[in-house]
């Protein structure tokens, strides 16, 4: 059943019960002059239930600021959504008007939380972003695949605090630029269930929290990231650690917290699906991917799962494996959706009553007054960015340059970024100098945006935030071959939900859709530095280190030899824009489709 109002849509279970008990009578006993009488008198009953407030984000991503409302990243449905400033007050007016209602209340998220992030927080190694959540309340977050881009070290001092000693703007990034002001860390908790230490099989972080609320009700928050992490971030942000099946993972802890007395589960899962409709953000219309194996193979006894990864807003039941209702939910990305839960705990069990849970997606819009306390920590970082960000690096001939991809998978971004990389001479050594690169589509995050034509570090930034190395390698024709096969088969299949290719320089070549899997690039078609590719001939290429330890499911990257590190993606991608200035966008004439 369906609850609307402007900008609410409650969902419950399938069938409505009533939560309150009708009025009762007690007995009294009154001590009187030494004698005991009996007074019978009416008195509200013992509610059947408790209320909780539950508030979940994900993929927040450092978004700090609020994007463009013209852009995906700042509107939901066309409404502009999305900001600190904003996010801050909606929490904090729904935690009143929970408060107001009797119900106590409990704000947690499901990764992401920094990791990919705008200038604003990146430069400044995320610090601005942990510093913001800890002032919207945030209790408990389970690690996502973003939060170990610098790696798991790191990570360990986002949660624990103080300040790393790089170089006070080394690499244009700055931890603790106030040293009258050191970082504190996070206030809430980071939980890892199924991220393991190899060699002491402990968890990096606990892998659950216990929250008991003051009638002595308590909810389990188990936080766990994909156990695909390891294939999607940097190979050296994680090494020594071991990933776990996340259904296996949880359902192992599920009698561990029953002894503990907690009957009510909540996982915080980064991992996610795609609804068949993405503006149905209250529901779950045909939704496919991992989330649905998932919740499929999960315990019965886990009540609720708060999902990420996948940018998306959906919010409905699922069937468990006892083919009970169970609330599936994401919030979107960048602060633009809060998923408000109204979870019903069955006084008498102690485990929550799903029928009368009640699960909505709010969307964070911005009618309503700015928090100041995170208005002041915006304003403090933008002054100390500025000079970073403002700095114009060259212009465009056209307003921008697109990353979306023509029939083909190239696009004219991806085309960009590849340039760059190929003209970078951090990567050349010992006389080698790379005739191709290649670029994972998955790291350009934006369109390359200019103002009045002018294109800043900030504008460039937002491209590419990761701050990756370049690395140049020796990889034989043999090799290259089995490289561009690899963006058609497994992870990277046509079926796969962001199925797209490497954007490629140096390199020409065609391939067919309707070639079977292993065989998709035409025969011959292959052309590297305007020459035909001979199998047994070595080529020197340029990637990023996360390509060259296999990301994005390119094991090719890894069997090659003589690997160089050069200097950052980003400052490539700068000093290109500069060498080039203006820019104008070339043709998309480097792979084609046909037979």
């Amino acid at each position: 059943m369906a609850y609307t109002g402007r900008g609410r849509a409650w969902l419950r279970g399938p069938r409505a019960v009533g939560l309150l008990a009708a009025g009762a009578a007690v007995v009294l006993g009154l001590a009187t002059g030494g004698t005991v009488t009996q007074a019978a008198t009416t008195a509200k009953p013992k509610p059947t239930h408790t209320q909780i407030e539950l508030l979940a984000l994900n993929d927040f991503h450092g978004n700090l600021a609020p994007n463009s409302p013209t852009s995906s990243s700042g509107n939901v449905n066309g409404v502009p959504a999305g900001g600190a400033e904003y996010l801050a007050t909606h929490l904090k007016q729904m935690r009143a008007a929970a408060a107001a209602q009797g119900r106590e209340s409990v704000t947690v998220a499901a990764g992401d939380l920094i990791g990919a992030s705008p200038l604003l927080s990146a430069a400044f190694h995320d610090e601005p972003t942990i510093e913001a959540l800890n002032g919207m309340g945030l209790e408990a977050a389970s690690v996502g695949n973003h939060e170990f881009d610098e790696g798991w070290r790191e990570l360990l001092r986002m949660q624990s605090g103080g300040c790393l000693p790089d170089g006070d703007g080394q690499n244009n990034q700055n931890s603790c630029p106030d040293p009258e002001h050191p970082f504190p860390g996070a206030k809430f908790k980071y939980l890892s269930a199924n991220v393991f230490f190899e060699n002491t099989r402990t968890t990096l972080f606990a892998p659950y929290k216990i929250k008991t609320f003051k009638d002595g009700r308590k909810v389990a928050f188990i936080g766990m990231t994909l156990e695909n992490t390891p294939n999607i971030v940097t190979k050296s942000g994680v090494e020594g650690l071991q990933f776990t099946d996340e259904a296996e993972t949880a359902n192992r802890l599920v009698p561990i917290l029953k002894k503990k007395g907690v009957e009510s589960i909540v996982v915080l899962l980064h991992e996610g699906g795609f609804p068949a409709d993405p503006r149905a953000y209250n529901s779950c219309p045909g939704i496919s991917g991992p989330i649905v194996e998932i919740n499929n193979a999960l315990s019965p006894e886990i009540d609720m799962i708060i999902s990420g990864h996948t940018h998306q807003g959906y919010n409905c039941s699922l069937p468990d494996s006892d083919k009970q209702p169970r609330l599936i939910t994401s919030a979107s990305s960048f602060g633009k959706l809060i998923t408000d839960v109204r979870l019903s705990i069955d006084n008498a069990t102690g485990d929550v009553d799903r029928v009368n849970t009640l699960a909505n997606n709010q969307i964070v819009t911005q009618d309503v007054a700015k928090d100041p306390r995170t208005t002041a920590l915006i304003t403090k970082y933008q002054t100390l960015v500025a000079p970073i960000a403002n700095k114009v690096i060259g212009h465009l001939t056209t307003p921008s340059v697109s990353r979306t991809a023509d029939d083909s998978l190239e696009s004219p971004l991806g085309n960009l970024i590849a340039d760059a990389q190929l003209a970078d001479a951090s990567t050349v050594t010992n006389g080698k100098t790379p005739v191709a690169a290649f670029m994972n589509p998955g790291g350009i995050r934006a369109d390359l945006a200019s103002t009045g034509g002018e294109v800043t570090f900030g504008q460039a930034f937002t491209v590419q935030p990761f701050n990756n190395y370049l690395v140049s390698m020796d990889m034989t024709g043999t090799q290259i071959k089995a490289l561009l096969e690899q963006q058609f088969s497994g992870v990277n299949g046509p079926e796969a939900p962001k199925f797209k290719v490497l954007q490629v320089a140096g390199i020409a070549y065609t391939w067919n859709p309707a070639a079977p899997a292993g065989s998709k690039v035409v025969a011959g078609s292959i052309k590297i530095a305007g020459q035909p590719l001979v199998d047994g001939t070595t080529y020197r290429i340029v990637t990023n280190n996360f390509l060259s330890d296999g990301g994005d499911g390119f094991p090719a990257f890894t069997t090659a030899t003589d690997k160089f590190f050069g200097g950052l993606d980003i400052d490539a991608f700068a000093n290109y824009l500069t060498a080039h200035d203006p820019y104008t966008p070339v043709a998309t004439d480097r792979i084609s489709t046909g037979s």
